[in-house]
């Protein structure tokens, strides 16, 4: 038994986090000051998101047999180029719109699986470190939400002082080191090596391997219900973050410092959550504590952005909405390592992610639309009300009874059926 890889992916997590939470503010910002669009906004989160989509659409058995260490490390590595380069052809007066947007298409399409490559090895990282699945995964949430909020903070000054140029250049420098991490760490850990299989390479076998996974999503009202809600609510908040909050913030709030101080607040009573529900949480029913989580995290904050021009209301609302949603991963990490099989997990997560995050690229375009076209306050209320049907699905219908289900398939024998059970499901990008 060893902590040391555990220790790596979760310091590889926490630098390379905070590093994306500095693009998250920096990228809109860096926009809104070149453009003064927020049009333009929501057209580079669509370019940034879109690929994003893609790659998990078709990433999972890829990953399997290039080897999740691989991959983690050689997504790291683009997306430290792609980032980095934005400010040094901005520095030198050739950036145009269409390279930043392919830039960051760039980083959108490798971002994902190396996210997804780290957290299918979280089950084998929990044994090898001699603890449970459920505090591995709210550890590994905690230290995320952690990471958003320091890179948040640190972003909203950085930026007034030193300009969104110099945030993007830090993001680069995270995902290097993060590269470095994962890639010393992680090497000789059997999880994270090539997954070896009978077939040999080729396109039907890859098809079937892909198909394998979308089975298991498909045959499973739950993980589709799932899957759907994800879909919306992870829509809605790439507008928010990409272009609502960011207008709203430059509008009424007093500039980037105190929007990173919003977007701190969040993360960092998010990282209170998840370390709660690590202690506590698995006490409770699963299904009653997420539908609870989600109402209080999710159409809040769009409601008291819409009415307030001041930072305390929303201050306020923030950290309740972070501390409902620092459990929602930790809950759904914990089903899927109880209910998918070890040699499923790259391609149900792959899939599962892909579907909750099929809407972003909508998302930050519709948001930028709507600002542009009826106003900050409207785009708002019009997203609180789409989040709260969204957020309601939990306590309407049966099927999400499935969450508080006890597992009924093995965690490492591969189901031939082509089904899923009724209890089966991903873990969606939940915020």
């Amino acid at each position: 038994m060893s902590r040391r890889p555990f220790a790596a992916v979760l310091a590889a997590n926490t630098i390379s986090i905070a590093g994306s939470s500095l693009t998250l503010i920096g990228v809109p910002w860096f926009v809104l000051q070149t453009t003064g669009s927020a049009g333009r906004a929501g057209v580079v989160a669509f370019c940034a998101t879109l690929p994003v989509v893609i790659a998990a659409l078709v990433g999972g058995p890829v990953i399997d047999r290039i080897g999740r260490r691989r991959v983690s490390v050689a997504s790291d590595v683009i997306c430290a180029l792609s980032v980095g380069a934005i400010p040094l052809l901005h520095s030198a007066d050739l950036l145009e719109f269409w390279m930043l947007c392919a830039l960051m298409a760039v980083g959108g399409l490798v971002h994902t699986p190396g996210l997804t490559a780290r957290y299918v090895l979280l089950p084998s990282l929990a044994e090898h470190a001699d603890t449970t699945i459920a505090r591995a995964a709210s550890l590994y949430d905690a230290v995320s939400r952690g990471a958003r909020m320091v890179g948040a903070a640190v972003a909203g000054v950085l930026i007034s002082v030193f300009g969104a140029e110099t945030v993007l250049l830090l993001d680069a420098a995270t995902f290097a080191a993060s590269a470095l991490l994962v890639s010393a760490f992680l090497r000789g850990v059997p999880a994270a090596e090539p997954q070896r299989t009978r077939e040999r390479p080729s396109f039907a076998a890859y098809r079937a391997e892909l198909a394998e996974g979308w089975r298991f999503l498909i045959h499973s009202r739950l993980l589709m219900g799932i899957t759907l809600m994800v879909m919306t609510t992870n829509g809605l908040d790439q507008g928010w973050s990409s272009v609502l909050l960011p207008v709203h913030g430059r509008e009424d709030l007093g500039g980037a410092t105190t929007l990173g101080l919003m977007v701190s607040l969040f993360d960092g009573f998010a990282l209170l959550g998840a370390l709660l529900y690590g202690a506590w949480g698995e006490r409770f029913p699963r299904r009653a504590v997420f539908a609870g989580a989600f109402l209080v995290s999710g159409a809040t904050r769009y409601v008291v952005a819409a009415v307030t021009d001041t930072p305390l209301p929303l201050a306020v609302t923030m950290a309740l909405a972070g501390l409902g949603a620092g459990v929602l991963n930790p809950i759904l990490t914990t089903v899927v390592a109880e209910l998918v099989p070890e040699d499923l997990r790259s391609r149900v997560s792959s899939v599962s992610m892909a579907g909750g995050e099929l809407a972003m690229p909508m998302g930050g375009l519709a948001a930028g639309l709507l600002v542009d076209g009826f106003g900050v306050t409207t785009a708002l209320l019009l997203f609180a009300a789409v989040y709260l049907l969204a957020t309601s699905a939990p306590l309407l219908f049966p099927a999400w009874r499935g969450l508080n289900a006890k597992p009924s398939v093995s965690r490492t024998a591969r189901s031939h059926s082509g089904s899923a059970p009724e209890a089966s499901s991903p873990r969606p990008s939940a915020k």
